[in-house]
């Protein structure tokens, strides 16, 4: 009863405070000491009797409150801060200033004239000038940064958010802004061997005021996604990430140390059933202010104030110079240890706790790979990439159909992008795998290259329609790693194949200027395989042989305009004429491959942040030799229209290949409506990359265009997929297909173009070598059975007989202006949706993304 008493006097000082027409003096301390005395006891409270309304009419009607309640609680922080908040009475008002100001901030931020007010000289009007003063500050001082200062005491207060030093009695304790805070470190590992006590009050504590600080940092959210918007860099990171914070390095240390310390695993099962676990609520804000604190990068991107006296990144500084091997391994085993948690198998079910926070560990890595060159050659170094490599393909298939999942499918594939341009991932990619978490694949005896190919095949042929931007990274990510895949099991070869297959329809070629660059990437990767691992994947030479009318196809494709004009009507008589009720097209449209079920789609009702377009793949990488010598790089520059250099490669397939249904034509994987959106989305993508970007070398272009073809020819799984479309869905892929290129015409002379370019030579020859001995070695043998093909064509050698091997060329990321907004939006857009008790951003004017229901 006591209880409601005191909430009630809270909600009767803000309605107070909200239907006051006249200023309330900041002197009337009775009356501001109602905001954080004991009447709450935790933030919820705080989120439901201070209305979003409320907050506004202030905002508008009484700014003058606002501004006097903000500096009441600011002061209240700063004056514990120098009292070093030794009681009891202090820890209370301290959490609910954090709490009030929590709630306050987003609607201060929604407002552009209200952005600057933190950033403003204290007055001493309205009393916080006696604060500033007190602490010993300048009294010019903007608010923000004594807010930032007393938090980040706050955040090494003995007996509040650290234990205190064993050495002293709490009496005898420096005041805080004394203390040696390198000594309170959170917890061990980077920089501190010590190991704190755990106090589950202290970890709330220190949640309290980093979600303060979390939501002091979301300024950026509402500021639009274009790049004028965020030259300047956000002044609160940049304060706090600054020399001007002096507790810059021990509150990196602890962020990073209680991130990858965590283990939420605990001895007893279902240990989180019985107990309460503060610790993974902390992890939770620390991991998400930790990736906030990397995303600014003053000295390279932004523009800095000449005046600014905190221009760099102190964090990112922290981060760079991290070199031990011992640190890089407590970080490694700690990033794996957390993605692998949501994923493990145990003998009792749901008998061990399950962590969220994949998408921010994802994050993290990659900026620690992207800044810390050193801990990415360490990940590489051993089989340990595989740990990152597995959960990440994991989450990539399980979210492939769900709209609401887009992002964390696009930040898996940056991560893999990024790790494939260097040699030693392709590599690691050869050691045997051996399933140890559930995944919707095919079973299938091979390596992580052939899960990598897997995965890939089910995100293009049964992935959600706007994942079509993905697939030219899919394809750089192949054609990385494909010239050291050493062996390739009968399934990933027949996939490429099938995939192949697709690709060379010559309606699809025809349909689209672009389309036809989808043959080129994979034409590239079989080139890799064979002319640098021939020895080793026989199924690949294998499946190349038995399809090897696709190659012929393929090179003998018409090129005069009654071919060409034929094709295109022949295709759309039979887009207009079949009809789903005969036989045979209800029957293929109901056979599904083995392993290739979608995923089901995002629930009614879920939210999801909109996304930045991503860059294209010319602007997210840099072609590099893997053999960098100043002459082949020359070479590189000055290839023919005859070269094969540019890297691209079609992961997987998704389709279960046996003996029998190798021989059989392969069926669509997708279903009918769904591959009507995908085509559609696929045209729509071709168009604009059409119009928007240059023309260069083929190769470059071919890059750019991936996305587009893939996603269609991902649908179109060759020439039978009109059978697999009810007529309504065939209709809808002849207008998606056809509209957006009306005005494109194919001509005798476009088609001539680039065939004339195709790198079929190496293949050729291969089968001009291979087909008489396997043909002759069948009708000798009187063989019926593939296992004495593959017998020979292990032992067999192709040395002298291929044409000179071209050079390696692997394409590395290299940052840029776009991948930074998209990450930007994308980590925000993330840290919204997590936070939702309570909910601080909700129902506030974000203009970073879009809140959508999917």
């Amino acid at each position: 009863m006591g209880n409601t008493d005191t909430k009630l006097n809270f909600r009767k000082a803000v309605i107070q405070l909200t239907t006051k027409t006249q200023p309330v003096d900041a002197g009337e301390d009775s009356f501001w000491e109602q905001f954080w005395s004991e009447s709450v006891t935790n933030v919820q409270d705080v989120f439901t009797l201070v209305p979003s309304t409320e907050i506004r009419a202030l905002r508008e009607e009484s700014p003058s409150n606002l501004a006097t309640l903000c500096y009441k609680a600011v002061e209240k922080l700063v004056l514990a801060a120098d009292a070093s908040c030794r009681t009891q009475k202090d820890h209370i008002e301290v959490l609910n200033s954090v709490r009030l100001l929590t709630r306050l901030i987003p609607y201060i931020f929604e407002e552009p004239e209200w952005r600057s007010f933190f950033w403003s000289s204290i007055p001493e009007s309205n009393g916080g000038g006696s604060a500033a003063s007190s602490s010993g500050h300048n009294d010019s001082q903007p608010l923000a940064q004594s807010m930032l200062n007393a938090v980040c005491d706050l955040l090494f207060c003995p007996e509040f958010t650290v234990a205190p030093n064993k050495n002293g009695a709490r009496d005898e304790a420096d005041d805080l802004q004394t203390l040696d805070s390198c000594e309170y470190i959170w917890a061990s590992g980077v920089g501190f061997a010590h190991k704190p006590i755990d106090n589950p009050q202290y970890d709330l504590n220190r949640r309290e005021l980093l979600r303060l600080l979390q939501t002091c940092f979301s300024q950026s959210m509402y500021l639009p996604p274009v790049g004028d918007a965020h030259v300047q860099s956000n002044r609160w990171v940049q304060y706090f990430t600054s020399s001007e914070n002096r507790h810059a390095l021990p509150l990196f240390t602890s962020l990073l140390n209680i991130v990858c310390g965590y283990d939420p695993g605990g001895i007893l099962p279902y240990n989180h059933l019985l107990f309460h676990d503060s610790r993974e609520e902390l992890v939770d804000v620390a991991l998400q202010v930790l990736i906030v604190t990397l995303d600014q990068e003053a000295t390279s991107t932004n523009i800095v104030d000449e005046d600014s006296t905190f221009p760099d990144n102190l964090f990112l500084n922290y981060l760079s110079r991290i070199h031990r091997e011992e640190d890089f391994d407590f970080i490694l085993k700690g990033v794996t240890r957390l993605l692998m948690n949501p994923l493990a198998q145990t003998y009792l079910p749901n008998s061990q706790r399950k962590v969220h926070f994949h998408q921010e560990l994802l994050i993290f890595f990659w900026k620690f790979c992207e800044h810390n060159k050193k801990f990415l050659f360490f990940v590489l170094k051993s089989s340990d990439v595989l740990d990152i490599l597995t959960p990440i393909l994991h989450h990539l298939n399980d979210a492939r159909a769900d709209q609401s999942r887009v992002g964390l499918m696009h930040i898996g594939v940056f991560i893999l992008l990024l790790l494939s341009g260097e040699r030693n991932f392709g590599v690691r990619l050869n050691k045997p795998y051996t399933a140890t978490i559930p995944m919707d694949i095919p079973v299938f005896t091979g390596t992580h290259a052939d899960l990598l190919i897997i995965v890939f095949h089910k995100i293009i042929t049964t992935g959600h329609q706007r994942l079509q931007p993905l697939f030219d990274c899919l394809l750089t990510i192949l054609c990385n790693v494909s010239p050291y895949i050493k062996s390739m099991s009968m399934i990933a070869a027949c996939k490429l194949i099938h995939l192949l297959e697709a690709f060379t329809t010559p309606w699809f070629l025809f349909s689209s200027p672009t389309n036809h660059h989808l043959v080129f990437f994979i034409l590239e990767i079989f080139n890799n395989i064979i002319q640098y691992q021939f020895d080793g994947n026989s199924n690949l030479v294998y499946s190349i042989i038995r399809k090897r009318q696709v190659f012929h196809h393929l090179a003998n494709l018409p090129t005069d305009c009654g071919s060409i004009n034929k094709t295109l009507t022949r295709r759309g008589k039979k887009q207009l004429t079949t009809t789903p009720s005969t036989t045979s097209s209800v029957a293929n449209a109901n056979i599904v491959m083995e392993g290739a079920k979608p995923a089901l789609p995002a629930e009614p009702g879920t939210l999801k942040a909109s996304l930045m377009d991503m860059p294209g793949i010319e602007n997210m990488t840099e072609k590099e030799s893997a053999h960098p010598s100043q002459r082949q790089l020359d070479k590189l520059t000055r290839a023919g229209p005859g070269a094969t250099l540019f890297s691209t490669g079609l992961l997987g397939s998704e389709t279960q290949v046996n003996e029998e249904s190798e021989g059989q034509p392969i069926q669509p994987t997708t279903e009918t409506d769904q591959t009507a959106t995908l085509v559609d989305q696929n045209r729509a993508m071709a168009a604009n990359l059409a119009s928007l970007t240059r023309q260069p070398s083929l190769e470059s272009a071919s890059m750019r265009s991936t996305g587009e073809s893939l996603k269609g020819d991902t649908e179109i799984s060759r020439n039978s997929v009109q059978r697999t479309l009810s007529r309504a869905s065939e209709q809808s892929v002849a207008s998606s297909r056809v509209a957006p290129t009306e005005s494109w015409v194919p001509t005798q002379d476009w088609v001539a173009s680039w065939k004339v370019k195709l790198p079929l030579q190496t293949i050729m020859r291969l089968l001009q070598v291979l087909v008489p001995q396997v043909e002759k070695i069948c009708i000798d043998k009187g063989l019926t059975d593939e296992s004495e093909i593959l017998r020979f064509l292990q032992h067999g050698t192709l040395v002298g007989l291929l044409p000179v091997p071209h050079p390696i060329l692997i394409r590395k990321y290299q940052p840029n202006p776009g991948t930074a907004m998209w990450f930007r939006t994308y980590m925000w857009g993330v840290i919204y949706l997590r936070n939702t008790d309570p909910p601080i951003w909700y129902d506030t004017d974000v203009k970073l993304f879009e809140i959508q229901r999917v």
